[in-house]
């Protein structure tokens, strides 16, 4: 493994002139705002998470307020940032953090384990970039920038294992600020020199002190147990449609009317009573025996 300073010297000093500016980032981001971006960015590019954190904020700039929110409003804001579900965990979150703890985010680690929806990422995430406290940030491109530059491997493996915690926590400075500054840093390298696909390693500051590189770049030792899941066809793909339609619906869509979004009457089907019993979708039961049911984003106030 090359020599850690080293590392965190060079990652760091890279960082300080290559950052992105992110709105999350600003000296006066909020701990709910870091929350909020940390949730949406969930396997969705900042391309598209950029506007519609800005556009959030602006409606629901506390928990407070997005804990009185509709929950059709809420899932309309998040519109296409995929997996809906993750609104109405936000929202949920919302109100857990308004009940118990009087509208404040947690500034400790049990404290946001706690938040319906997060885990141990966002959890460390929150502690480093809202709270500046030290904690192992260990994301998907965290990862792949440690597995490459200490360990030699390609990618990191399907599934985190301990090692890699031990590894990841050893590159972690012992104090509050400096630990922040390097989470925020090597996420970075990895989001926009150290990629999956198509790494620049011409532009890498540490790609001297890379186990990968001087290895050859071997191959992927785990790609056999990758596997990457096709869009269309899948009931993901489906739902969507189905969400997409009630989000611009002013009112109950008729249950005929879904017809036309997908050719596979079964796994509409399937896809609506799957929507139903995630609470993103409610049904409304007709008045007249032989009218038909109609489906329309839940209401909460």
């Amino acid at each position: 493994m090359p020599e850690v300073a080293e590392v965190r010297t060079a990652v760091v000093g890279w960082f300080a002139t290559h950052a992105r500016a992110l709105p999350w980032r600003e000296p006066d981001r909020t701990a709910w705002g870091v929350l909020v971006s940390e949730v949406m960015l969930q396997q969705t590019p900042v391309v598209r998470v950029e506007p519609a954190w800005r556009a959030w904020m602006a409606r629901w700039p506390e928990p407070a307020d997005l804990a009185a929110a509709d929950t059709a409003d809420v899932l309309r804001a998040w519109d296409r940032l995929g997996y809906p579900r993750r609104a109405l965990r936000l929202a949920e979150c919302a109100r857990t953090i308004v009940e118990r703890h009087n509208g404040v985010v947690p500034d400790t680690e049990p404290g946001l384990l706690a938040l319906p929806g997060v885990g141990a990422y966002t959890a460390a995430a929150v502690l480093a970039f809202a709270h500046g406290r030290r904690s192992v940030v260990l994301d998907t491109n965290v990862r792949r920038v440690l597995a490459r530059v200490a360990t030699g491997a390609a990618l990191p493996a399907p599934a985190q294992t301990s090692a890699e915690v031990a590894t990841a926590t050893a590159f972690v400075p012992a104090d509050d600020a400096g630990a922040a500054l390097w989470a925020a840093a090597s996420m970075e390298l990895g989001a926009l020199v150290c990629t999956a696909r198509s790494p620049h390693c011409e532009q890498c500051p540490v790609a001297d002190r890379c186990a990968w590189r001087a290895a050859g770049y071997p191959a992927d030792q785990h790609a056999a147990r990758r596997r990457t899941q096709a869009w269309a066809g899948t009931d993901r793909q489906a739902r969507g449609r189905v969400m997409a339609l009630l989000r611009e619906a002013l009112g109950p869509v008729p249950r005929h009317a879904l017809d036309p979004l997908w050719p596979d009457r079964a796994q509409l089907e399937r896809c609506l009573l799957d929507l139903v019993t995630d609470g993103l979708v409610q049904r409304v039961d007709p008045v007249e025996a032989e009218a038909d049911a109609a489906y329309r984003l839940p209401s909460r106030r």
